[in-house]
């Protein structure tokens, strides 16, 4: 008997092996202005105004991570894709070295993400706070699509030991993340995207939802990934944008819990 087709592309591994768990993407689009105001001088926001949460677990280190990111499309030089704004695990071992060496706004944060059958359920807590959930239903197979580039865009600097204000001992510079994917499964869900108020990860009131775009189960092919060094940006235009919350680029005291 001939296998269908679509179990033949279903990716394969062993009983309980992590490494092919597929990534929930949610995507919604925004309110422009309140994207605008997250983003630092240099770093422009796209007229899709489009939030991309990424809910995984992925082994690093040997040993499962499971994490959430928060990308907001944005441009920098003309260049298309995502400013990110948090990206909460489970690791702490695999936080400051990130931070240290590229910038990376990593941050302590618990996640639950299971499939049971067709049914899909996730949700992300910091500090007690729920800030993003979902539950929803696979509905079908969704064509792969063609291998793609995609660019992040995370910020690098240090202020001053002297605590001067607007003092650099690195000033902000962008680091660019371009990655190569392709595809090797993907399929639709059904259900809502839930935001929730929450003063560590205000992606509810930061970033609301206007729109829900879309809900997918993918399991991506990982083709490339190179890390660079960027230009620098204006210090005093990003002075206000330095502090923020627990390694995230949520706005800080400012904007934030107070410590």
């Amino acid at each position: 008997m001939t296998k269908d087709t679509n179990e033949e592309s279903r990716p394969q591994s062993n009983p309980g092996e992590i490494f092919n768990w597929p990534m929930l993407r949610l995507t919604y689009k925004t309110n422009k202005d309140k994207l605008a105001e997250l983003l630092p001088p240099g770093i422009e926001a796209m007229s899709d105004s489009l939030v991309t949460i990424t809910i995984y677990n992925f082994p690093v280190n040997n040993e499962p991570e499971y994490g959430v990111v928060v990308n907001a499309s944005a441009k920098y030089q003309d260049i298309e894709g995502d400013y990110t704004l948090g990206i909460g695990i489970n690791q702490e071992a695999a936080i400051y070295t990130s931070h240290e060496h590229w910038g990376q706004p990593k941050y302590l944060a618990e996640t639950h993400y299971f499939r049971m059958g067709d049914h899909v359920d996730a949700k992300v807590i910091h500090q007690g706070h729920t800030f993003v959930q979902f539950s929803g239903e696979v509905v079908g197979q969704a064509p792969n699509p063609p291998e793609y580039e995609h660019n992040e865009w995370w910020i690098k600097c240090l202020r001053s030991v002297d605590m001067s204000p607007g003092k650099y001992d690195f000033p902000p510079h962008v680091v660019r993340v371009k990655s190569t994917y392709g595809t090797s499964f993907m399929e639709e869900l059904k259900g809502d995207i839930v935001l929730r108020e929450s003063p560590w990860d205000p992606i509810a009131t930061q970033l609301p939802m206007e729109e829900q775009i879309s809900a997918y189960l993918w399991t991506p092919i990982f083709l490339g990934r190179e890390i660079t060094l960027e230009g620098e940006l204006d210090g005093e235009g990003f002075w206000p944008f330095s502090d923020t919350i627990g390694g995230s680029r949520w706005p800080g005291l400012n904007g934030g819990p107070k410590p």
